[in-house]
């Protein structure tokens, strides 16, 4: 009981430090900096890197791609899957009064905007 009295007191003065002070500012910005840096180490070591797959994009455009036309896809393949690009695509295209997409029809461009 008289441990767990003193973790408790430990905790609590620990916390007060890291919420209410900004003593413990400087060392935890240290170990950042050094866990950073191991990282780093680790990745140039081992040569790679991890790369996030979004398996719901690849879904997503696997059942856009069969709903379109040869001309709409060959459009559609010229949008890189990137967040920036989806981005720019929703920005002009979709929305109340987003103009109507040369190539995709209104079906189709109201499809993307839902699905992207």
């Amino acid at each position: 009981m008289k441990g767990w009295l003193i973790l408790a007191l430990l905790a609590g003065a620990l916390y007060y430090l890291y919420t209410e002070t900004d003593k413990l500012d400087a060392p935890i910005a240290k170990t950042e900096a050094m866990v950073k840096k191991i990282e780093n180490k680790v990745d140039s070591m081992t040569g790679t890197k991890i790369i996030k797959i979004d398996h719901k994009l690849a879904k997503v455009r696997t059942d856009i791609v069969e709903r379109l036309s040869t001309l709409e896809l060959e459009a559609f393949n010229q949008i890189p899957m990137t967040p920036e690009s989806i981005a720019d695509f929703k920005a002009n295209y979709c929305g109340t009064m987003a103009p109507e997409h040369p190539v995709f029809s209104k079906d189709n461009q109201l499809y993307l905007c839902d699905h992207l």
